[in-house]
């Protein structure tokens, strides 16, 4: 059986801060055991949960849907590859809807503010006798 590692192992191997593992812990996203002097103790393979929810937190996923997703799971066993390939491969759509996203808003700088002027409500070019006003409040070609 591996030694379990404390949670200022985990945290300079994981480089999250001790306060985001135990807020991770109180989430339900990670679990830890008590020494007898009342220390947590981790599981080696906390440290592959950990890496995986910084990473789904870096494409944009929420805690709780980040929580849904380690549901999924084994809890009989440490994940194989395989299970987290399964994981992974449903983030695709989202990874490209971001990098979408990212491409619409560096367009955005050389068409919209480019120019200067910065006021969409009367340009003649982007945006003729507020077309965008009409479709709603906000920043409607940021929307979509």
């Amino acid at each position: 059986m591996d030694p379990m590692l404390t949670i200022t192992d985990v945290s300079r191997r994981s480089g999250v801060a001790s306060s985001a593992l135990r807020f991770y812990e109180e989430r339900g996203l990670i679990a830890s055991e008590r020494a007898g002097s009342g220390h947590r103790r981790y599981h080696r393979s906390a440290l592959r949960r950990i890496a995986f929810i910084v990473f789904a937190q870096r494409i944009g996923l929420t805690l709780e849907e980040i929580g849904a997703e380690l549901a999924k799971l084994p809890v009989d066993r440490v994940p194989s590859r395989r299970d987290w390939s399964r994981l992974s491969s449903v983030w695709a759509k989202r990874i490209d809807q971001r990098i979408a996203e990212l491409q619409r808003l560096r367009s955005g700088l050389g068409e919209c503010i480019g120019c200067g002027c910065l006021s969409i409500d009367r340009c003649r070019l982007a945006n003729p006798a507020d077309v965008a006003g009409r479709k709603g409040p906000g920043a409607r070609y940021w929307l979509g």
